[in-house]
C-alpha cells in the first residue's frame, strides 16, 4: 500500500506506545529547545506518560525519574557513514545545536563502509553504521588500536528496510522470502509471474518487466537485507551477507546511497528495490507486505518494533551493545526485514574534550532525540534497549 508521511506519523504515534515497553525513559531535557526541538520535547513528554503491558510486567513511563540534561560544550565533531540514519542525524544535529549552540556537529552520509573505514583511519570522531564492527574482519581490533581504548557499538535508531516498488494500479502487494530472493536474483522477471500471483490472490498484476535496484556502494543496509535473504531462503541465496552487493549476484542496477535507490524506483515503472524506510516514506513509494510464514505483515512502527524488541543484546560489560536480530521470525505482526543503525565511538578518547562532546551529543540522541524520529519514518528504540544505550553513553570519556 502507499505509505504517506501523514500515515507514518499516525502509525508511529501508535507504535511509540508499544516501543516504550519494558523500561524507563532516560532522555535529555533542555529549557532552551526551540522550533523542531520543542516539538520533539512535546512528543517525548506525551510518549513518556504512556504505559504498556508485556508478557512479564507492566511498566509506566510516567513513573520514570526525570532525565538528566546533556552538558553543552564548545567545539566541533565530525562524523560520517550510514545513509540510512542520515535523515535522523540531520534532525538531531539541528535540534541539538539549537540547545548547545557552542557545539558544531557535521555528519556526512557516505555509507556505512566509508564511515567505518574513516573512523578506523582516525578521520572522524565517530561513525554511523547499519552493522556493528565485525571482529571476523579485524574491525574490532583496528578500532581499539585507533581509539587507544575499546570501541563501542551503540544502537541508536530502528531503521526498517522497505521492499519498495512502483507498479501502476498495484498498491497492495505481498511478497514471501522466496519471492523476494528470486526477484532480486533475476529468477523471477515479470510482475505477472505465477508465483507472485499465487501470493496475491485478487490483485491484478500487469505483464510488466521487473527492474531491480540495489545499493552499489558499501552499505550496512545491503548487509542486513542479505542477512534476511540468507536466513529465509538459503537454497536460492548462497552468498555470504556482506556490505558489498557485488558478491550477491543481484540482477538489475546498482545505485549509490539510500537516496539513489529511492530516486531510481520513483522514476521507473515496474521497479523494485530495498531501501531504508524513511526514504520510502519521503519518496511516497509503495512498500510490500512481507509474509515470513506467520501471515502478511505491513511495515509500520508497531511491526518493526515487535521484531527489534525481541533482539538479543550481545553486550560486553554492558557497554558494547551489538544486537542479534531474528530475520527468520514468523511471529504474527512482526516485520522481519529490519536494521538498527549504530554510532561507533571510542570508549575513551585521546582528547578528553572530544570525548566530552561525543558524550553530550549522544546523550541527546539516545534520550530526547528519540522522540524526533516519529515524523521521519523511523521507529524509536524499545525502552529496554534505550536504557542500556543511555548507560553506555554515560561511560564515554
Amino acid at each position: 500500500m502507499l505509505i504517506t508521511r501523514a500515515g507514518v506519523v499516525a502509525g508511529l504515534a501508535a507504535g511509540a506506545i508499544a516501543l516504550t515497553a519494558c523500561g524507563s525513559d532516560k532522555g535529555v531535557t533542555s529549557s532552551n529547545t526551540t522550533g523542531a526541538a520543542a516539538t520533539s520535547a512535546s512528543s517525548a513528554s506525551t510518549a513518556s506518560s504512556a504505559s504498556t503491558t508485556s508478557s512479564a510486567s507492566t511498566t509506566s513511563a510516567a513513573s520514570s525519574p526525570a532525565p538528566a540534561a546533556a552538558a553543552c560544550g564548545t567545539g566541533s565533531l565530525k562524523a560520517e557513514g550510514s545513509t540510512a540514519q542520515k535523515n535522523a542525524m540531520d534532525q538531531w544535529v539541528k535540534d541539538f545545536q539549537s540547545q548547545c549552540s557552542g557545539t558544531t556537529v557535521t555528519y556526512n552520509g557516505t555509507g556505512s563502509g566509508a564511515g567505518v573505514s574513516n573512523f578506523l583511519a582516525k578521520q572522524d570522531n565517530f561513525a554511523g553504521s547499519d552493522s556493528a564492527l565485525d571482529p571476523k574482519k579485524g574491525e574490532v581490533a583496528k578500532a581499539a588500536a585507533a581509539c587507544g581504548s575499546p570501541a563501542l557499538d551503540l544502537p541508536m535508531v530502528t531503521g526498517p528496510i522497505a521492499v519498495a516498488y512502483k507498479l501502476k494500479g498495484v498498491t497492495d502487494l505481498t511478497l514471501t522470502p522466496t519471492l523476494i530472493t528470486q526477484i532480486f536474483l533475476g529468477k523471477i522477471t515479470s510482475w505477472d509471474d505465477p508465483a507472485i500471483k499465487a501470493a496475491n490472490s485478487g490483485v491484478k498484476l500487469p505483464s510488466q518487466k521487473i527492474t531491480v535496484f540495489y545499493r552499489s556502494d558499501s552499505s550496512g543496509t545491503t548487509q542486513n537485507f542479505e542477512r534476511y535473504l540468507a536466513a529465509n531462503d538459503a537454497k536460492d541465496f548462497t552468498a555470504t551477507p556482506d556490505k558489498d552487493s557485488s558478491k550477491a549476484g543481484f540482477a538489475g542496477q546498482g545505485k549509490t546511497g539510500s537516496q539513489g535507490v529511492q530516486q531510481a524506483i520513483s522514476t521507473t515503472e515496474g521497479a523494485i528495490g530495498y531501501d531504508e524506510w524513511s526514504y520510502a516514506v519521503s519518496g511516497n513509494l509503495d512498500t510490500a507486505k512481507v509474509d515470513n510464514g506467520g501471515g502478511a505483515v505491513e511495515l509500520t512502527a508497531d511491526s518493526a518494533g515487535a521484531a527489534v524488541a525481541a533482539a538479543k543484546v550481545a553486550s560486553n560489560g554492558g557497554k558494547d551493545l551489538t544486537l542479534k536480530l531474528d530475520y527468520a521470525t514468523k511471529a504474527p505482526g512482526a516485520y522481519p526485514i529490519i536494521l538498527v543503525t549504530y554510532e561507533i565511538v571510542c570508549s575513551k578518547y585521546s582528547d578528553p574534550k572530544i570525548g566530552s562532546l561525543v558524550k553530550s551529543f549522544l546523550t541527546y540522541t539516545a534520550g530526547q532525540g528519540q522522540s524526533a524520529l516519529k515524523e521521519l519514518g523511523y521507529a524509536p528504540l524499545p525502552a529496554s534497549i534505550q536504557s542500556q544505550v543511555t548507560a553506555a553513553v554515560a561511560t564515554i570519556s
